[in-house]
């Protein structure tokens, strides 16, 4: 060995020589770095209808709202105003919009609430239930899910109705008298409010249900079995046991139906169009319809502001459940 490291036709290795056939650290690096290019070959389609559909006409909508743009300008083909702030300042100053809102907000609420604890309540049944009897529900879930929201305000509309709904004829039997005859319940504010709960509550529920059923069937029977074994009731193992596991799925469930029904449309609508008075009953979205038609920029400043109010709520609830992960 010591002939070996002193024989004289060795040259000395320096620190910074490398053997050779091993590459450099930086074209290794780069070889790392490099991405392939066929996953974004894939998602090219779905990028560009983003950017035509969502990205485009939301930047037109921003720059709109800052302009007077009307009917007028695009009949004649005159260039738009910027007047700045002045739209977002007369939507709330000076029109029935924050009564609006106020109202959007309060159904949004109570929608949202009645559809997660209805959702989890059948979800919990459908637990207990036989196969036949869990069948039977799931079907009547899904036909009430499944039915179009246009179709299903107007059964609702003639279940309601004035002269020929089965709500007024069973009341009047229930009651032995003629009281509900002609009572319509569309003209006050608060009972279309009602008829308009129930008809979404009755659709909305179907998909809170089979997402908290598929999340139940994730939860152990071991873990469930051992905590009744040390005592726990029934609803001490669903706090301290079935909603942790729950956690992330009420979160989906809560932003999805939080965001549905801060944008309802149709069936407030369809139900104005039977019998409600629309500037006592209208929502931000039949009050985006409905205003103005020409006064593009001060629908566009309506618009950015309900996406930069559903983007919040959404961005709230999701930043909690990362910062509940990472715990």
């Amino acid at each position: 060995m010591s002939a070996t490291l002193t024989e004289p036709d060795a040259a000395p290795r320096t620190p910074s020589s490398r053997p050779p056939g091993i590459p450099g650290t930086t074209s290794a690096g780069r070889r790392r770095k490099r991405q392939p290019i066929t996953p974004w070959l894939l998602l090219a389609p779905s990028i560009v209808l983003l950017g035509v559909m969502v990205v485009y006409p939301s930047i037109v909508m921003v720059i709109n709202s800052f302009t007077n743009l009307e009917i007028k300008n695009k009949m004649l083909g005159t260039p738009a105003d910027f007047v700045g702030f002045d739209n977002y300042i007369e939507v709330f100053t000076k029109s029935d919009f924050p009564a609006v809102l106020a109202r959007s907000l309060g159904l949004m609420v109570v929608l949202t609430a009645l559809i997660i604890v209805g959702g989890m309540l059948i979800a919990l049944l459908m637990t207990k239930l036989a196969k036949g009897w869990r069948l039977l529900v799931s079907i009547g879930l899904l036909l009430a899910w499944a039915m179009p929201p246009l179709s299903a305000t107007v059964v609702w509309g003639w279940i309601f109705d004035t002269q020929y709904g089965l709500v007024n004829w069973f009341l009047n039997t229930l009651t032995g008298t003629n009281d509900f005859n002609s009572h319509s319940w569309l003209i006050d504010p608060w009972s279309f409010m009602m008829v308009l709960t129930i008809i979404i509550v009755w659709q909305g529920i179907p998909f809170a249900a089979f997402t908290f059923y598929a999340g139940l069937s994730q939860v152990p029977d071991e873990v469930l079995e051992a905590s009744q074994l040390d005592g726990a009731n029934a609803r001490q193992r669903f706090r301290l046991i079935v909603m942790p596991y729950l956690r992330n799925v009420v979160t989906a469930v809560l932003v999805l139906e939080t965001i549905w029904n801060l944008r309802i449309f149709t069936q407030v609508y369809a139900l104005q169009q039977q019998g409600g008075i629309a500037s006592e009953t209208n929502v931000l979205g039949t009050y985006l319809f409905r205003q103005g038609l020409g006064e593009f920029g001060v629908t566009a400043a309506i618009g950015v502001f309900m996406v930069i109010l559903l983007m919040g709520i959404s961005y709230f609830n999701v930043r909690n459940t990362l910062k509940e992960e990472e715990l």
